[in-house]
């Protein structure tokens, strides 16, 4: 015996051909070649009349591409996150830094002595 169910499954009632009909014609389409600095090449389309832009990114590296082969653009200088320490280092000698702390310290054991006394 057949079984039971819709002739037209997977689809939503109401739901027309999808295309061209639909949608309206395509602009027309031109594909501009992008060179990274690895020498990946990135071939993205743009329409016709449309402003092709002088950089692009790599698809299979991320850097910046462009449009000159022989002299593609250079990546970026990417510096690394810097931790308060890092800054403070960068401030402060060794020396300093550990004379800076012993005064903390002996701030911080006399303010201790004074709570005792009043206890």
């Amino acid at each position: 015996m057949a079984g039971g169910g819709s002739a037209i499954r997977g689809s939503r009632v109401g739901a027309g051909p999808m295309g061209e009909a639909d949608r309206g014609e395509a602009a027309p389409r031109t594909r501009v070649s992008y060179w990274c600095k690895h020498g990946h090449e990135s071939k993205p389309s743009f329409a016709v009349d449309a402003e092709v832009p002088a950089e692009w990114d790599c698809v299979r590296c991320g850097y910046p591409a462009g449009l000159d082969k022989d002299s593609p653009p250079e990546p970026p200088i990417v510096v690394p996150y810097k931790t308060h320490l890092a800054y403070v280092k960068e401030r402060r000698t060794d020396k300093e830094a550990k004379a800076i702390l012993d005064e903390a310290l002996v701030a911080r054991k006399e303010e201790r002595k004074r709570r005792r006394r009043r206890r």
